[in-house]
């Protein structure tokens, strides 16, 4: 959705010296209070949902005694009776602390919609609180919370904004001054498909069509950290051609994914036995992206440690990870004087694919 506000400054903590910062999330239910307070996790905040006001205060005095000066408390209607005394809780902790409070609202109409998509009932609509419809429930919490949106430091509508947005907002306006808002971290992963395809990967490349080191004499045992199979890797036509248009999708991809609001990105490239092909393609793209986004990219070789063998898995398959295979062509008379050749054959080796 394009309904997010212009990017607006943090909001700055002041200057007498105070050593910790509260930010008090509240507002109308299903107005993105949740959402807010996982942002503010995202920052490095320690939060607290749904927190009886009466342990405002030793909450706060607990978490500076363990080290730690960001606090996220999220304080609504959910607390019930203990709603009342929430203006005195915040005031006995503005003392020597920054202390913001972020209410959060949205039309009703919106607020109505979004509790009918997640079916969950509103929380005055439960327990006996005189509410009976929805739109009831909604109308008496504006008014239960009137004395928190008095005292709000931020007040957002989140009637146009989506998740992803109100994360944005939220990380922009309360980021600490020193603090980097958070990127999106990516990962390479180098694997083989005949070890099974890394269960975390979000996005999946398979470069088993290019010619394969493995059946190069003095290639086998070297692995795609190696300049020799760099090199020959790099020479084919159609590694250069992948590299360039898969660099180019990537390219487009990964900013956006990180503008969504997306924390983690993870790209696996496989071939065989991921000790040669994937790893050269992993760090040529990864070297790229790195320059050319900005994006913080580490990566890993799953499988590259893994012995190479000359009797290895034959007519298995791609994909059939582990399954024990020998080629018994290497058992019959004449196989050893067949192996002294050069072991460029596919057909006689058996070996990876």
């Amino acid at each position: 959705m394009s309904g997010a506000p212009d990017p607006l400054p943090p909001v700055q903590p002041p200057s007498d010296g105070a050593t910790a910062r509260v930010v008090v999330v509240t507002g109308l239910s299903g107005a993105g209070k949740s959402t807010a307070l996982h942002a503010l996790e995202d920052l490095g905040f320690f939060c607290v949902d749904n927190l009886p006001t009466s342990l405002v205060r030793p909450a706060v005095e607990a978490c500076e005694a363990g080290g730690i000066n960001r606090i996220g408390l999220g304080i609504d209607v959910r607390v019930g009776s203990f709603l009342a005394g929430a203006t005195a809780a915040l005031d006995s902790i503005r003392v020597g602390r920054d202390v913001v409070i972020l209410f959060l609202d949205a039309s009703d109409e919106t607020l109505l919609r979004r509790f009918s998509e997640t079916r969950r009932p509103h929380p005055l609509t439960t327990g006996g609180s005189g509410a009976i419809a929805m739109l009831d429930g909604v109308l008496l919490e504006r008014e239960r919370l009137a004395s928190l949106r008095a005292r709000a430091t931020i007040e957002l509508d989140t009637t146009r904004l989506s998740t992803h947005d109100l994360r944005r907002v939220v990380l922009e306006r309360l980021r600490p001054a020193k603090v980097d808002l958070p990127r999106m971290s990516t990962r390479f992963i180098s694997f083989g498909y005949k070890y099974g395809i890394p269960l975390d990967a979000d996005l999946l490349f398979d470069v088993r069509f290019l010619d394969n080191p493995y059946f190069v004499h003095g290639l086998r045992e070297l692995t795609g950290n190696d300049e020799p199979v760099r090199e020959y890797i790099l020479k084919n036509a159609d590694a250069l051609e992948f590299i360039s248009k898969t660099e180019q999708l990537l390219s487009f991809c990964m900013p956006r994914y990180a503008d969504e609001g997306k924390s983690y990105l993870t790209i696996g490239i496989g071939c065989t036995g991921g000790r040669h092909r994937s790893v050269v393609l992993t760090n040529v793209l990864s070297d790229s992206l790195r320059r050319k986004t900005g994006l913080p990219i580490t990566v890993v070789h799953r499988d590259v440690a893994r012995a190479s063998s000359s009797i290895v898995p034959s007519g298995a398959g791609e994909g059939m990870a582990g399954t024990p295979s020998v080629d018994f062509r290497l058992l019959q008379p004449g196989a050893a004087a067949a192996e002294s050749g050069p072991a460029t054959d596919k057909s006689v080796t058996g070996g990876e694919r």
